[in-house]
């Protein structure tokens, strides 16, 4: 009975990993998609993605950090170490309603950082350890596997953990970081209704993507575990 169980839940965390791999592509899929579909719809304001994020920062009294250019598709993101909201080319030049919620959004990562929001503090601190974690932790795991050592295993298990926190803790600075910029989209009239109701389903599809590499981390991290526990037994 015992390895009976045990075979139900290999395949089934089998099953669980190869669903999340789908969903995760899925995801990346539809991202791509929805920010292409609304990248072809002007925004009344005229504004460019790199106007509409300055425009924000300075409605927020941020005086402090530039607007830039960076290479790749999507690769958007706020550095606070160099003080720079870097835009990718699809945002920074484009007159779209989905580059300016892509830029508020980067903005909205700008005003946690200047208010101490506790989650991206959490984030931000355990990123060196989590960067670790992500890259050596398999790696360790499959180690201990081979050389059927356990506590070598456990150790990998512990060092991916780490990774699986840092999505997870990611999870609330992206839907916040939305939020932010919905509201101030609104409220700045940047964006007029219609438009702040498509850049809502623009954010809302790339915050999936989040959801969906957390929730395949977990689960792989649940396979490790697991597996490490039978091999013990």
């Amino acid at each position: 009975m015992y390895y009976s169980i045990g075979f139900d839940v290999d395949f089934l965390m089998y099953i669980l990993t190869i669903v999340m791999a789908v969903i995760c592509m899925i995801t990346s899929f539809r991202v791509k998609s929805v920010y292409k579909k609304y990248s072809k719809v002007l925004a009344g304001c005229g504004y460019t993605g790199a106007q509409a994020a300055l425009e924000i920062l300075r409605r927020n009294g941020i005086d402090d950090v530039i607007v830039q250019y960076t290479g790749g598709e999507l690769t958007d993101n706020f550095d606070p170490r160099s003080r720079a909201v870097n835009l990718s080319e699809s945002t920074y030049n484009s007159k779209s309603v989905a580059a300016i919620s892509v830029a508020a959004h980067e903005c909205g990562h700008v005003i946690q950082h200047q208010e101490d929001y506790l989650p991206l503090k959490i984030r931000t601190s355990i990123l060196p350890v989590a960067s670790f974690g992500s890259k050596a932790g398999v790696p360790i795991i499959i180690l201990g596997l081979v050389l059927s050592f356990s506590p070598l295993v456990t150790v990998g298990i512990w060092v991916f953990s780490l990774a699986v926190l840092f999505q997870l803790v990611t999870l609330p600075v992206e839907f916040d970081a939305s939020r932010r910029a919905l509201m101030i989209l609104e409220n700045s009239g940047l964006l007029s209704f219609e438009e702040v109701g498509y850049g809502r389903k623009v954010l809302k599809a790339a915050a999936m993507t989040y959801v969906a590499s957390a929730a395949a981390a977990a689960v792989q991290l649940m396979r490790f575990v697991l597996l490490n526990g039978r091999r013990r037994d």
